[in-house]
């Protein structure tokens, strides 16, 4: 399970289903619905937030958005939206982000060159709008691999 911090606009098409799916199965989780995933560590932060399940519906409403941009038909009922929700992002840190913009960079070289070479010199990194990004090193929860 990858829950990326960066906006869905980085990712390929392969990536934006499979987040996609991914925050589903992230809410469900979330919701007690499922007994696998229960102790992943990409949960923890919106575990750790004051409305996990608002902030997974937020987080999915940002994938739904970008779907419609690229013209894909991803079932909007999936997540609801808390209108009286004043949300405060979760904070990221630097390294993390640093970390998820490599890890995709090397995916996306490898699968889809024309949006890693759309991508590649970006300089302002843009994160999907249910985080904020503060000074830090990797995330303790992360599983380092590059």
């Amino acid at each position: 399970m990858r829950l990326w911090s960066l906006h869905p606009k980085y990712l390929d098409s392969k990536g934006l289903v499979a987040v996609w799916r991914e925050a589903l199965l992230a809410k469900n989780v979330l919701l007690g619905k499922t007994k696998g995933y229960v102790n992943h560590p990409q949960l923890t932060r919106f575990r750790n937030s004051e409305e996990p399940i608002n902030y997974i519906n937020l987080y999915l409403s940002n994938i739904y958005n970008e779907s419609l941009v690229r013209g894909y038909v991803f079932d909007k009922s999936k997540f609801t939206i808390d209108l009286n929700l004043v949300a405060i992002p979760i904070n990221v840190t630097s390294g993390q982000v640093e970390y998820e913009w490599l890890h995709l960079l090397n995916k996306l070289k490898e699968r889809e060159r024309d949006k890693y070479e759309q991508i590649k010199s970006e300089k302002e990194i843009k994160l999907n709008s249910v985080f904020e990004m503060v000074q830090g090193p990797v995330e303790k929860w992360e599983k380092v691999r590059i």
